[in-house]
């Protein structure tokens, strides 16, 4: 029995495919179309998941689509109502881009897609979708199960009972109090893009001071069943206004930091082309946005930390799952771990894209009754691609291959001989990674010791702002060595997905200066022996060479552009970025050119 999920229409289009219960495949539409969170119909992600399982569509049992669009479009509607005439024009051209998009006909459209009868098309909704994601993906057989978003429908968080196969909500909260939008209204503020830069939010958070915490705090009513209420008067969370605040948080705040504004605490971060008599005004500036942005993301992480606390409490649960955009918080992920003691589960794509996967979970167990999904042990859904089509990529790529044989132990000693003696590699092995978060498949790694390797990987390879972090990736076994986590480092835990940030060990935070951040933290992934051989073969071989277990991981792209998939992709980013080397299935591409 086949089922398909199915998002797309708002941001990060996606499909995944169920069969029997197992995950065969999930994959982004922007993997694909190379449009960086692609919210079109995502045909190449739905063909890639058939042709990964086999099938033809109309080999489905059932197609689920990962929320209810007439519902929604019921809540834009009676939004644009309490302010008519003035969002007249807005209302006409949410009706156009749905009627160009197919929203109001979603049914018929996948059915006309797949060449299926309507009747084994279903809608599910929005959060339902997210928690069927976390629960039955997990490996808790009954848990709490707790979602926060922006806004699905019309809610933006839930709570649920997750039990065996079955699924209850128990609580939600509507727009417009919505912690989502709350984070994303401040990452507009900071100049960051909404739905794409709150990473840059929690990078730029570590920079700052928390002092205006209980004054954001104080916004928020904490009710005691775990809900909450969010004073309006600061945001503009019903369109048709061009910005998600008001003139009010401007005035409390002061101006908005504009997009791309240089951003430096010192004049050894100061961007070269600012001129020597703005550069203090640059050094204040920025640390009154990081200031801001440490004091958003600490009053987050209590709401979240709320949130959990009374779902855990009112369901007796001491696991948690986690699912929904804000789920890919991942500092308050490890306060989390950290401050409560439970046992904690996350969707490795909370956001929309996990939507899909959610809801064929949903039907499979709610509506077809199916056998209890096995945990999601591995993030590696996406395509991978043959050694002979690697080959016929390489070859005409210009470049010299340095190192081509059949010896997976060969290689890899090769790699990390090239990562040891300081040179930054794409390494690109298996199939592409699930989620935002590059866990060893579609990388860049370099070796994590000096904090120059983190500047160079910031400022020539990935073209990004300096105050981001990178993660380091660590053999599981060695991880308490290095860095201070609850618990033991077995399977299933956030950090397997990248999606937990912790404190590194005091006598490591100069040892490992490229991956720990200005706070002291690093956001961890472990690697397991059973979960990623060879991964981890190589963080051994690493340390056979350096002493460390341990590498700098960061997602094989250029700013603004999606994690590469494909060879091609691959070989792209390669020649236009400052990468030493180009590791790919048993393959080394150098820069020199052949001849």
């Amino acid at each position: 029995m086949y089922i398909l999920g199915v998002s797309f229409g708002f941001h990060d289009s996606a499909a995944a495919l169920i069969r029997e219960g197992e995950v065969v495949a999930a994959a982004q539409q922007e993997r694909f179309s190379r449009n960086k969170n692609d919210a079109g119909f995502p045909g190449d992600a739905i063909a890639f998941c058939l042709d990964q399982a086999g099938i033809k569509g109309q080999q489905l049992d059932l197609v689920a689509y990962y929320e209810e669009p007439l519902t929604k479009f019921d809540r834009i509607v009676e939004a644009s109502i309490r302010s008519y005439p003035s969002t007249a024009r807005y209302l006409d051209d949410v009706v156009a881009r749905w009627h160009k998009d197919g929203q109001f006909d979603v049914t018929g459209r996948l059915a006309r897609h797949l060449g299926i009868a309507p009747s084994r098309v279903v809608e599910t909704r929005h959060h339902d979708s997210h928690a069927a994601s976390a629960f039955f993906c997990s490996p808790f057989e009954s848990a709490a199960v707790v979602t926060l978003d922006g806004v699905g429908e019309y809610q933006t968080a839930q709570i649920s009972l997750g039990e065996g196969g079955g699924l209850t909500p128990l609580a939600s909260i509507n727009l417009p109090h919505s912690l989502g939008l709350f984070y994303s209204a401040f990452t507009a503020y900071l100049g960051f893009p909404v739905n794409e830069g709150e990473y840059k939010v929690m990078g730029m958070a570590a920079f700052g001071t928390p002092r205006w915490k209980d004054r954001l705090l104080a916004l928020f009513e904490l009710l005691p069943d775990g809900r909450f209420t969010l004073d309006q008067a600061l945001f503009a969370f019903n369109p048709p206004e061009d910005l998600p605040y008001t003139l009010l948080l401007v005035e409390a705040f002061g101006p908005a930091r504009p997009p791309g504004a240089p951003f430096a605490l010192g004049d050894d971060s100061m961007p070269s082309e600012v001129p020597v008599d703005q550069r203090a005004e640059v050094i204040r500036q920025s640390r009154h946005f990081a200031d801001i942005a440490a004091s958003v993301q600490a009053c987050t992480e209590e709401v979240i930390l709320h949130v959990v606390r009374a779902a855990a409490k009112r369901t007796g649960k001491r696991q948690v799952c986690l699912a929904g955009g804000v789920a890919l918080n991942s500092l308050a992920n490890g306060r989390i771990l950290r401050e409560t003691g439970l046992d904690l589960f996350v969707q490795p794509a909370a956001g929309d894209a996990g939507g899909a996967l959610g809801a064929a979970a949903y039907h499979w167990h709610q509506t077809l009754g199916g056998s209890r999904m096995a945990p999601l042990r591995t993030a590696a859904l996406g395509r991978a691609f043959t050694r002979q089509r690697v080959d016929e990529a390489l070859e005409s790529s210009g470049f010299d291959l340095e190192y081509s044989g059949d010896d997976e132990d060969d290689w890899l000693a090769a790699v990390a001989d090239l990562i040891a003696k300081g040179s930054v590699v794409g390494w690109f092995h298996g199939r592409a990674e699930w989620g935002p978060r590059a866990l060893g498949n579609r990388s860049i790694l370099a070796n994590p010791r000096s904090a120059s390797m983190r500047r160079r990987v910031n400022e020539i390879i990935k073209f990004r702002e300096p105050f981001r972090p990178f993660a380091p990736a660590v053999a599981a076994e060695r991880a308490a060595e290095f860095f201070e986590f609850p618990g033991a480092a077995t399977p299933g835990r956030p950090e397997d997905f990248m999606l937990a940030v912790h404190s590194v060990r005091p006598e490591w935070k100069t040892k490992l200066a490229a991956v720990t951040h200005a706070d002291g933290t690093a956001r961890l992934q472990l690697v397991h022996a059973d979960g990623d051989p060879v991964f981890h073969k190589l963080l051994r071989q690493i340390d056979a060479r350096t002493g460390l277990p341990v590498v700098l991981n960061t997602s094989f792209n250029l700013n603004g552009e999606p994690i590469v998939d494909t060879p091609e992709d691959a070989l792209r980013t390669f020649t236009l970025s400052g990468l030493d080397y180009l590791c790919i299935e048993n393959r080394i591409l150098s820069k020199r050119l052949v001849l």
